[in-house]
């Protein structure tokens, strides 16, 4: 594996794998993950959350398990906000879906199994355009694997955010009409899903500039006060760990481009 990117605030976050106890519910109240079982997952885990990405990787493939999620979790955090090449960034996102079929067929009742598959693919879908995506049949498959993750985790609110994105994707690209039609995309479906998923994790700097986003795409300009608060409060968001530090320079760093 070629050397990744370092996480530019290293050192920001030092988590032990007895802090990380502590703090789980907090640190993992996006995407509902249970807590590890072995020790070699706590370290994976932990390597995530300071920002090891690289690191975490491969603790989290050797573990096996729930470290398969803190693998595939690490890889498409890295891949979204820190590797610079973008066929590679694409490569990773697909590495991540290509291993989600054997962890669902091994663990086909955890949430997570199915969520970093959807995670994985939109990404992918957004970097080669989600027209082409859509055509591609990419769509269905993430919409299949989140709607699966809701089902088996209610509350959890990053896989809402995902969903709640797939409807303003596919509306804000063909239109209210042919989103509807052909992929079931809708508009009042799709801003309730971002208000669930703000409310199960309120204090989610990401959630707040996805929301801001969606009501951008499926209201447009008479929503954009709304959206720029969105904004401005997710780049006050204090972060907790090394993934929400990226959400938050992400937000201010859009602050100011705007």
């Amino acid at each position: 594996m070629a050397k990744w990117v370092p996480f530019p605030n290293a050192g920001e976050f030092a988590y032990t794998t007895a802090s990380l106890q502590k703090h789980w519910t907090r640190l993992h109240a996006g995407d509902c993950e249970p807590m590890p079982q072995t020790s070699p997952q706590w370290e994976a885990w932990m390597h995530f959350h300071n920002g090891e990405f690289q690191r975490a990787v491969e603790l989290g493939l050797s573990a096996g398990g729930c470290g398969i999620n803190a693998a595939n979790k690490a890889t498409c955090i890295y891949a979204t906000y820190l590797e610079p090449n973008e066929q590679h960034r694409l490569e990773l996102f697909l590495e991540v879906a290509e291993r989600a079929p054997a962890l669902q067929r091994a663990t086909p009742q955890a949430p997570n199994a199915w969520y970093w598959e959807a995670y994985a693919l939109g990404r992918y879908s957004q970097g080669i355009s989600v027209t082409r995506a859509l055509a591609e049949g990419l769509g269905t498959r993430v919409r299949k694997a989140l709607e699966t993750t809701i089902k088996l985790a209610p509350r959890h609110a990053d896989a809402h955010l995902a969903l709640a994105a797939f409807h303003a994707e596919v509306i804000d690209k063909l239109g209210a009409l042919v989103g509807g039609m052909t992929y079931g995309a809708r508009k009042d479906v799709g801003l309730r899903l971002y208000r669930t998923a703000l409310s199960l994790n309120p204090h989610s700097a990401i959630t707040m500039m996805e929301y801001a986003n969606g009501l951008v795409m499926l209201e447009g300009d008479k929503r954009m006060a709304e959206a720029s608060k969105l904004y401005e409060d997710a780049a006050a968001c204090q972060p907790a760990d090394a993934m929400e530090r990226l959400d938050v320079e992400m937000a201010k760093a859009e602050l100011q481009e705007g």
